[in-house]
Protein backbone atom coordinates (compact mmCIF):
# COMPACT_ATOMS: atom_id res chain seq x y z
CA UNK A 1 0.00 0.00 0.00
CA UNK A 2 1.63 3.01 -1.01
CA UNK A 3 1.86 6.07 2.02
CA UNK A 4 -0.92 8.31 2.74
CA UNK A 5 -1.13 11.42 -0.06
CA UNK A 6 -1.03 14.45 2.69
CA UNK A 7 -1.57 18.86 2.67
CA UNK A 8 -1.35 21.03 5.55
CA UNK A 9 -3.02 23.72 5.17
CA UNK A 10 -2.58 26.54 8.27
CA UNK A 11 -4.01 28.59 9.40
CA UNK A 12 -1.32 31.50 9.83
CA UNK A 13 -2.67 33.68 12.56
CA UNK A 14 -5.16 30.88 13.93
CA UNK A 15 -1.86 28.91 14.42
CA UNK A 16 0.29 32.05 15.80
CA UNK A 17 -2.58 32.46 18.38
CA UNK A 18 -3.19 28.76 19.49
CA UNK A 19 1.63 28.42 20.05
CA UNK A 20 1.35 31.37 22.16
CA UNK A 21 -1.81 29.96 24.17
CA UNK A 22 0.12 26.75 24.52
CA UNK A 23 3.65 28.88 24.98
CA UNK A 24 5.80 27.92 22.56
CA UNK A 25 6.84 29.23 19.13
CA UNK A 26 6.24 27.17 15.79
CA UNK A 27 10.07 25.93 14.20
CA UNK A 28 8.51 25.71 10.77
CA UNK A 29 11.35 23.43 9.07
CA UNK A 30 10.45 21.17 12.17
CA UNK A 31 6.49 21.22 11.26
CA UNK A 32 7.20 20.19 7.90
CA UNK A 33 9.61 17.20 8.95
CA UNK A 34 6.82 15.74 11.15
CA UNK A 35 4.21 15.67 8.78
CA UNK A 36 6.09 14.66 5.43
CA UNK A 37 6.93 11.35 8.07
CA UNK A 38 3.37 10.56 8.16
CA UNK A 39 2.63 9.76 4.55
CA UNK A 40 3.85 11.73 0.78
CA UNK A 41 3.64 15.24 1.59
CA UNK A 42 2.06 17.16 -1.32
CA UNK A 43 1.21 20.96 -0.16
CA UNK A 44 2.27 22.93 3.00
CA UNK A 45 0.02 26.29 2.56
CA UNK A 46 -0.04 29.03 4.78
CA UNK A 47 -2.27 31.38 4.79
CA UNK A 48 -2.03 35.10 6.09
CA UNK A 49 -3.39 38.55 5.99
CA UNK A 50 -0.60 41.29 5.64
CA UNK A 51 -0.83 44.84 5.74
CA UNK A 52 -0.81 47.05 2.58
CA UNK A 53 3.08 48.15 3.03
CA UNK A 54 4.96 44.53 3.04
CA UNK A 55 8.09 46.25 3.97
CA UNK A 56 6.53 47.37 7.40
CA UNK A 57 4.34 44.57 8.08
CA UNK A 58 5.36 42.47 11.31
CA UNK A 59 4.36 39.45 9.17
CA UNK A 60 7.00 39.54 6.32
CA UNK A 61 10.00 37.89 7.53
CA UNK A 62 7.83 34.68 8.02
CA UNK A 63 6.28 35.09 4.99
CA UNK A 64 9.37 35.13 2.79
CA UNK A 65 11.20 32.35 4.66
CA UNK A 66 8.22 29.94 4.14
CA UNK A 67 8.40 31.04 0.39
CA UNK A 68 11.77 30.01 0.22
CA UNK A 69 11.66 26.85 2.61
CA UNK A 70 8.63 24.56 0.98
CA UNK A 71 5.47 25.71 1.84
CA UNK A 72 2.94 27.68 -0.18
CA UNK A 73 2.13 30.94 0.96
CA UNK A 74 -1.00 32.76 0.41
CA UNK A 75 -1.55 36.08 1.66
CA UNK A 76 -4.36 39.00 0.61
CA UNK A 77 -4.20 42.81 1.88
CA UNK A 78 -5.60 43.40 4.99
CA UNK A 79 -8.71 46.73 4.26
CA UNK A 80 -8.90 49.39 7.36
CA UNK A 81 -11.93 50.40 8.32
CA UNK A 82 -13.37 52.74 11.26
CA UNK A 83 -15.54 50.82 13.57
CA UNK A 84 -18.95 52.40 15.14
CA UNK A 85 -16.52 53.81 18.07
CA UNK A 86 -14.36 55.93 15.54
CA UNK A 87 -11.13 53.51 16.15
CA UNK A 88 -9.26 52.58 13.51
CA UNK A 89 -9.62 48.60 12.90
CA UNK A 90 -7.57 46.33 9.98
CA UNK A 91 -9.70 43.39 8.86
CA UNK A 92 -8.46 40.46 7.26
CA UNK A 93 -9.64 37.07 6.78
CA UNK A 94 -7.93 34.01 4.87
CA UNK A 95 -11.02 30.95 5.39
CA UNK A 96 -12.55 31.47 1.89
CA UNK A 97 -8.99 30.88 -0.03
CA UNK A 98 -8.28 28.15 2.51
CA UNK A 99 -11.62 26.31 1.68
CA UNK A 100 -11.13 26.79 -2.49
CA UNK A 101 -7.50 25.11 -2.41
CA UNK A 102 -9.01 22.74 0.25
CA UNK A 103 -11.97 21.84 -1.92
CA UNK A 104 -9.42 21.74 -5.22
CA UNK A 105 -7.03 19.18 -4.09
CA UNK A 106 -9.33 16.96 -2.22
CA UNK A 107 -9.10 14.63 -5.30
CA UNK A 108 -5.78 14.38 -4.83
CA UNK A 109 -5.20 13.27 -1.44
CA UNK A 110 -5.73 10.73 1.36
CA UNK A 111 -5.23 13.32 4.73
CA UNK A 112 -6.12 17.08 5.01
CA UNK A 113 -4.01 18.50 8.21
CA UNK A 114 -5.93 21.58 9.12
CA UNK A 115 -4.45 23.73 11.97
CA UNK A 116 -7.15 25.73 13.05
CA UNK A 117 -9.34 25.92 15.93
CA UNK A 118 -12.17 28.22 14.04
CA UNK A 119 -15.66 26.57 13.87
CA UNK A 120 -16.28 28.02 10.38
CA UNK A 121 -14.26 25.53 9.06
CA UNK A 122 -16.61 22.34 10.31
CA UNK A 123 -18.77 22.46 6.49
CA UNK A 124 -15.36 22.52 5.04
CA UNK A 125 -14.09 19.42 7.28
CA UNK A 126 -17.56 17.45 6.25
CA UNK A 127 -17.34 18.31 2.27
CA UNK A 128 -14.07 16.93 2.30
CA UNK A 129 -14.61 14.04 4.90
CA UNK A 130 -17.78 12.69 1.72
CA UNK A 131 -15.12 13.25 -0.84
CA UNK A 132 -13.09 10.50 1.28
CA UNK A 133 -10.58 12.85 3.08
CA UNK A 134 -9.53 11.99 6.15
CA UNK A 135 -8.99 15.02 8.20
CA UNK A 136 -6.89 15.95 11.11
CA UNK A 137 -7.18 19.48 12.74
CA UNK A 138 -4.28 20.74 15.15
CA UNK A 139 -5.07 23.01 17.60
CA UNK A 140 -5.69 23.09 21.27
CA UNK A 141 -8.63 22.38 23.54
CA UNK A 142 -9.24 26.11 24.29
CA UNK A 143 -9.23 27.15 21.40
CA UNK A 144 -10.71 25.17 19.41
CA UNK A 145 -14.80 25.29 18.23
CA UNK A 146 -16.74 22.16 19.70
CA UNK A 147 -18.68 21.78 16.19
CA UNK A 148 -15.21 21.70 14.58
CA UNK A 149 -13.49 18.60 17.09
CA UNK A 150 -16.61 16.89 17.20
CA UNK A 151 -16.71 16.38 13.24
CA UNK A 152 -13.26 15.82 12.66
CA UNK A 153 -11.26 12.62 12.29
CA UNK A 154 -8.30 12.96 14.18
CA UNK A 155 -7.86 15.93 16.79
CA UNK A 156 -4.49 16.61 17.71
CA UNK A 157 -3.35 18.71 21.12
CA UNK A 158 -0.73 21.66 19.87
CA UNK A 159 0.84 20.97 23.17
CA UNK A 160 1.67 17.83 22.85
CA UNK A 161 3.55 18.75 19.64
CA UNK A 162 5.66 21.14 21.68
CA UNK A 163 8.59 18.50 21.72
CA UNK A 164 8.27 18.10 17.88
CA UNK A 165 7.33 21.23 16.73
CA UNK A 166 8.87 23.62 19.32
CA UNK A 167 11.82 26.59 18.55
CA UNK A 168 13.86 27.89 21.48
CA UNK A 169 12.55 31.93 21.11
CA UNK A 170 16.46 32.68 20.69
CA UNK A 171 15.79 31.45 17.03
CA UNK A 172 13.44 33.62 16.47
CA UNK A 173 13.31 34.97 12.88
CA UNK A 174 12.24 38.64 13.69
CA UNK A 175 8.61 38.55 12.82
CA UNK A 176 6.09 39.18 15.26
CA UNK A 177 2.87 37.26 13.39
CA UNK A 178 -0.07 39.20 13.63
CA UNK A 179 -0.39 42.28 14.37
CA UNK A 180 -2.76 42.65 17.66
CA UNK A 181 -6.00 44.84 15.84
CA UNK A 182 -6.71 41.93 13.27
CA UNK A 183 -10.20 41.24 13.08
CA UNK A 184 -11.20 37.90 11.87
CA UNK A 185 -14.67 37.73 9.24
Amino acid sequence: MSPDKIALFIDGPNLHATSKAVGFDIDFRRLLGAFQSRGTLLRAFYYTTIVEDLESSAVRPLVHWLDYNGYTVVTKLTKEFIDASGRRKVKGNMDVELVVDAMELAEHIDQMILFSGDGDFRALVEAMQRRGVRVTVVSTIAMIADELRRQVDEFIDLAQLRPNLGRDPSERLGQRQVPTNIVAG
